[in-house]
């Protein structure tokens, strides 16, 4: 008996005719190589949107808090009519085009010092996903401070907010916060005109 006309060998030889068949045929090789291509192409897309739209907010809340900082400068808001509601109201207002309503996750520190070496002792930190702050390397106790300054002091306005990363693949390599947030920052140090207080 011949090995391909046994049962075995005959199945053998359809096999082959099939994948050499298969092997030939164009038809769908466009479909296939679309549909293992089209989850990295959108996964791009979406890192490049995500990081655009952060990029763009992190801009405007820059923008805000220079032109907050701005009218304290120059007097326009005084320490004496000033509140922490008010500034991040006014910041808000700006950045309200980028973000949720009323900006969840909106913090707002003022400090004010007798000399510029004393606010660069001010900074923060990201500890165990939340903002700390710190005054020469040491964690302070109290949280976000507001001490408007009077005219011709030194002061520093820091804004803090917490960007949620809308896409869950990127919030792996970009939350550095509780909840998938990033942390977007703004600060501006300026001495005060000499106005009438």
């Amino acid at each position: 008996m011949d090995i391909l006309s046994s049962p075995t060998g005959e199945r053998k030889e359809k096999r082959t005719r099939l994948f050499r068949r298969f092997a030939r045929e164009r038809d769908g090789s466009t479909a296939i190589e679309f549909a293992v291509l089209a989850i990295p192409f959108s996964l791009l897309v979406f890192a490049v949107l995500e990081c655009c739209i952060s990029f763009a907010a992190q801009e405007v809340m820059t923008n805000a808090t220079d032109s907050v900082a701005r009218q304290f400068r120059t007097g326009q808001i005084k320490a004496a009519d000033a509140s922490a509601t008010q500034v991040k109201n006014l910041i808000c207002a700006k950045l309200e085009i980028m973000v949720a309503k009323g900006c969840p996750g909106l913090e707002v520190d003022l400090r004010t010092k007798p000399t510029f070496e004393a606010l660069a002792n001010a900074s923060f930190a990201i500890q165990n996903k939340k903002i700390v702050l710190l005054t020469n390397g040491a964690a302070e106790s109290g949280g976000f401070k507001f001490e408007p300054g009077l005219s011709t002091q030194k002061s520093m306005l820091r804004v803090f907010y917490k960007w949620p990363v809308m896409t869950d693949f990127m919030a792996k390599s970009m939350a550095n916060l509780e909840n998938g947030a990033t942390l977007h920052f703004a600060s501006a140090t300026w001495q005060n005109e000499p106005f009438d207080n």
